[in-house]
């Protein structure tokens, strides 16, 4: 291998830092196969890629560990998880494949040692210059199966000495084991969702099905061939908000949905979608009111993100609520973030099912033939939420109302 500026290739590692230390390599390669069960039982990729990264951390004694996937769609070479970083800076956080180091760790799948960044023409200062850390060294090396590259998984900064061939070896056999089962996690993922996407598209294609063969019966009163019609048109709309949600909600599990962050002014983005559900808000006899403890609060995150969320959590205080009710939206200062709180005057939300409001396709019992849904709103809402820097929670008394919160950083 040709060497490249700054860098070492991993056969070249030599000298004293190279030397076996046994006792110390050997509680490593015990570390490394009790890691290899766990990794491959678990199938949840967010937690494991979160230990694949602490696990390359510890074993070649570096200050930090990040790894990098090719998007299975576009291509693009993406941050999906690092040590050092909170998760939701990582979203749409893209290296160029050509002419950054881990692109090509990824391209030539080869493990690479580079001893000093500011030598390698290669390196990219993007990262850090949004962060106050400083990369100095990496050891890399490639996330491949069946011949396909997924990315690449890096080392960063050794903390003793520099890195050795023992370190190479270590962490090539973690990076073997770790693509396995991120193809096992991505694999079970897909098959989970498919299958109840299925389920739940069941119901209103039945309900089209059963209503066109009604159509056609020929002794079939105008009257009642309109409300079928209706009928036929609120599951057409159902399955269109179904396809939808779902496709939301695979792009935010899969990392694919790209986020912006910037400021923006929280109250007119409030007022924006509050005059969203005027309408149908009226048709209810519902009352709208904002409150905000500053005149103009400022936030950054994604404005169309944040948007639907909030409109989301309205629609849902429309159609949970009481006749002639009310829907208070207000927006406060708490440390460094704002939370915006949506009420409602409904009959609230029965304390067993409080635990599952955002699991994914759940309905209250109680609301599902009052009010149709994909069950798929509010744990989108959650995931958005979450990838903006934010949380969400509800608190509901019964006979009296829900509210939501959620929080969002400050500009």
């Amino acid at each position: 291998m040709a060497k490249k500026p700054g860098t070492t290739p991993f056969s070249a590692a030599t000298g004293v830092a190279a030397q076996l230390n046994y006792p110390f390599l050997l509680k490593r390669m015990m570390r490394l196969m009790e890691l290899s069960r766990t990794l491959a039982s678990t199938l949840d990729q967010a937690k494991l890629l979160r230990m694949i990264i602490e696990a390359a951390r510890e074993m070649t004694g570096t200050e930090a560990a990040s790894m990098m996937l090719f998007d299975p769609i576009s291509g693009d070479l993406r941050f999906e998880a690092t040590t050092n970083l909170e998760s939701s800076f990582l979203e749409g956080l893209t290296i160029p494949v050509e002419g950054s180091i881990a692109g090509w760790i990824a391209t030539h799948a080869e493990p690479l040692i580079v001893p000093d960044t500011s030598r390698d023409p290669r390196w990219s200062k993007v990262v850090d210059s949004k962060t106050d850390f400083v990369t100095r060294s990496i050891l890399g090396v490639p996330l491949v199966t069946r011949e396909k590259s997924l990315g690449a998984l890096e080392a960063i900064n050794k903390i003793e000495g520099e890195f050795t061939d023992d370190d190479v070896s270590l962490l090539q056999t973690l990076a073997a084991q770790a693509s396995v089962a991120i193809v096992n996690a991505r694999l079970f993922q897909q098959s989970d969702q498919i299958s109840e996407m299925v389920h739940e598209l069941r119901t209103p294609l039945n309900s089209l099905t059963a209503t066109s063969h009604l159509l056609l019966h020929p002794s079939l009163p105008d009257p009642k061939k309109i409300e079928l019609i209706k009928t036929m048109q609120r599951e057409t709309g159902r399955l269109a908000q179904m396809t939808t949600d779902f496709l939301d909600l695979a792009k935010l599990e899969s990392g694919r949905m790209r986020f912006a962050r910037e400021p923006f002014d929280l109250r007119e983005l409030i007022e924006e979608s509050v005059d969203v559900v005027r309408q149908q808000a009226a048709e209810h006899g519902l009352t709208l009111e904002t409150h905000y403890d500053v005149p103009h609060p400022t936030v950054t995150a994604d404005r169309g993100k944040t948007k639907q969320v909030l409109l989301n959590l309205l629609t849902n205080a429309v159609k949970y609520n009481r006749p002639n009710g009310a829907i208070i939206t207000r927006a406060q200062q708490i440390e460094a973030m704002y939370q915006i709180g949506v009420s409602d005057t409904g009959k609230g939300i029965p304390p067993d099912a409080m635990a599952h409001m955002f699991q994914k396709f759940y309905r209250v019992p109680q609301n599902e033939n009052a009010a149709p849904g994909t069950g798929l709103g509010l744990p989108i809402a959650k995931k958005m939420v979450e990838v903006m820097g934010g949380e969400i929670r509800v608190e509901s008394t019964m006979e009296v109302g829900t509210t939501f919160y959620f929080t969002l950083p400050r500009g």
